[in-house]
């Protein structure tokens, strides 16, 4: 699948640069993904809008990357879920089993992995 066929959407992005979501979607921004950025203080990374709500009519969703403590999950999780992306990564710290069962029920991929690992080897 290209890489335009892919498009992203960051959950919990911050402009904060020490963050790893903010080093995530710079990297998916530069390795050429259409990425959506939503988090809860706006800003910006690389010149793209972070959102605080999923923009209407938005579709196509292939993967979200999950940089939400689970505590934090619960106002998106039907969101996600009605959005039907290919896959979810639940990044180190963000793991919930209980949502993760639900998206796999769902048919949605689970993977409990990095974003930065897996764009950096290629497996992205």
């Amino acid at each position: 699948m290209d890489k335009l066929e892919k498009s992203v959407l960051v959950l919990g992005a911050s402009a904060t640069a020490w963050r790893y979501s903010y080093m995530a979607a710079q990297l998916l921004l530069q390795e050429g993904y259409p990425t959506c950025l939503i988090g809860k203080s706006g800003g910006e990374v690389k010149d793209v809008a972070i959102l605080k709500e999923i923009p209407v009519g938005f579709s196509g969703l292939h993967t979200v990357t999950l940089y939400l403590n689970p505590t934090h999950q619960s106002d998106w999780e039907q969101k996600i879920e009605q959005l039907l992306p290919q896959r979810v990564i639940f990044n180190p710290g963000t793991e919930n089993p209980e949502w993760m069962m639900r998206l796999e029920n769902l048919g949605i991929e689970v993977l409990e992995a990095c974003t930065l690992v897996l764009i950096r080897t290629g497996q992205f």
